[in-house]
């Protein structure tokens, strides 16, 4: 008896088993931290997902809705960001409700560096620390006087690609202002763009277009956009389309009469208008034509092209109308004749009432400036609303003009809704002013506006 005792002893002295306790008390520490660090970090990322995915879809609709004007909420805030925040809330991040802080931006710079600004949203969250806690780590901050770990996520969105239209293109180029207004508060550009090849000044108005796009600075439209790549000229092409000069002898100074002084020489019967007219389809005039009475004018089909060789169309107080279905292009044109120095573009008071043809070579066109024609007094044009007052529908170019524009104009009697001004440079004064909506109806008026492509592509960039 005494000898198994002896032996239970020795194997209970020489037994090993009882070390693995203490080891595995030791371990507890790391392990339970280790545990816990996955669990509870585990959760900052499922939150960290969801914050992210809010993120993204509300800085895509801010740009989608790219709109800075204040809306009409108990707190006016621009309506990208009143947007931005309720997409955020839809994923549960309310801003201001649970820590939630969700902030919108549509000044942040575009990763891509290009320059343009993008549309920003970051949602921030602390959370407050617990098991990880074990570990010793005491978070970035606080949350009710207790350690908490700030989650956050940021997105950026470029605005969407929308081809802009423009309803002014103003073509001069470098330091010049191709845009000025000064005042312009009558001016309403609603759903339209204004784009300047150098910069755009608008002091007093933003003359309620969507977009003020320019190569340079800009401070035109509801939302400007400066330094943009220039736009070619989409209409000076059609130069090549004016019919060949008939008058003649071409170069001499006595093809083409002009309005007389006190004691000067009338114009031929041939270039005064009244009545009711019917024209063919191309209408030749040499030198000023002057109206003695109102016209109604029917014209060929799809218009008739007006061509006024070195001369202006003075409408001497009386109306100039096209007559429903009927359609007409003015086009001032003319070569160089030494010691003649004429006018080219609608002058006099009373009402150019007309509008373009809506299919064929001068679809959508109004009036047309030949842009050979030399710079100077003979092209440029003060618009003061009554000499004559513009009711026009289609464009009128004048891409080498410099235009000072401080009267209203409307669209024709028998138009569409769709008014395009091209020039060299433009100058709205405080009475200025252009109908609201220009483009609404240019593809039915067979214009194709100018067209840039200046907001970039909706999708995340960062």
């Amino acid at each position: 008896m005494a000898s198994r005792v002896l032996r239970r002893a020795a194997d209970f002295l020489r037994g090993r088993r009882a070390n693995v306790a203490p080891l595995v008390a030791l371990m507890l520490v790391p392990t339970i931290g280790s545990l816990s660090l996955g669990g509870e970090v585990s959760s900052w990322f499922m939150i960290n997902r969801a914050m992210q995915n809010a993120a993204d879809s509300a800085a895509v609709a801010a740009a989608t809705n790219a709109d800075a004007t204040n809306d009409g909420g108990a707190v006016p805030m621009p309506r990208y960001k009143r947007e931005a925040l309720a997409v955020t809330s839809s994923y549960g991040f309310t801003n201001g409700a649970n820590n939630v802080a969700v902030t919108a931006t549509n000044t942040a710079a575009c990763p891509d560096g290009s320059g343009n600004k993008c549309y920003q949203v970051t949602i921030n969250q602390p959370v407050q620390i617990y098991l990880v806690g074990i570990t010793g780590y005491r978070g970035d901050t606080t949350l009710n006087g207790q350690p908490a770990k700030t989650i956050n996520a940021t997105s950026i969105a470029r605005p969407p690609v929308v081809p802009l239209k423009f309803c002014i293109f103003s073509t001069a180029t470098g330091n010049q202002s191709g845009i000025r207004s000064n005042g312009g508060s009558k001016v309403d550009l609603t759903g339209c763009n204004v784009m300047s090849n150098s910069n755009a000044r608008c002091n007093g108005s933003n003359l309620l277009a969507t977009f003020g796009v320019a190569v340079g600075s800009s401070d035109c439209g509801i939302t400007p956009i400066p330094d943009s790549a220039a736009l070619a000229d989409p209409y000076s092409l059609l130069a090549a389309n004016i019919p060949a000069n008939p008058c003649s002898p071409a170069g001499s100074k006595t093809s083409y009469p002009q309005e007389p002084g006190k004691n000067g020489t009338p114009l031929p019967s041939s270039n005064l208008l009244t009545g009711s007219l019917t024209w063919p389809a191309t209408k030749f005039f040499c030198g000023d034509v002057q109206l003695t009475g109102n016209v109604n004018l029917t014209t060929a089909s799809p218009g008739t092209v007006m061509v006024i060789e070195n001369g202006r169309l003075d409408l001497n107080g009386f109306t100039l109308a096209t007559q429903p279905g009927s359609a007409l292009t003015i086009i001032f044109t003319g070569p160089t004749v030494a010691s003649l120095s004429p006018s080219h573009f609608p002058t006099g008071g009373g009402d150019l009432n007309i509008n373009g043809p809506t299919s064929g070579q001068w679809s959508g066109v109004t009036i047309y400036q030949d842009p050979n024609l030399p710079s100077g007094a003979g092209i440029d044009v003060s618009y003061s609303g009554n000499s004559p007052t513009w009711n026009l529908t289609g464009l009128v170019f004048f891409s080498n003009a410099n235009i000072t524009m401080s009267g209203a104009v409307g669209k024709s009697g028998n138009g569409y809704n769709c008014f395009v001004l091209v020039d060299y440079t433009l100058l709205i004064n405080g009475t200025g002013s252009v109908f609201a909506n220009p483009l609404s109806e240019c593809q039915s008026a067979g214009l194709t506006p100018p067209t840039g492509s200046d907001a970039v592509r909706t999708g995340l960039v960062g």
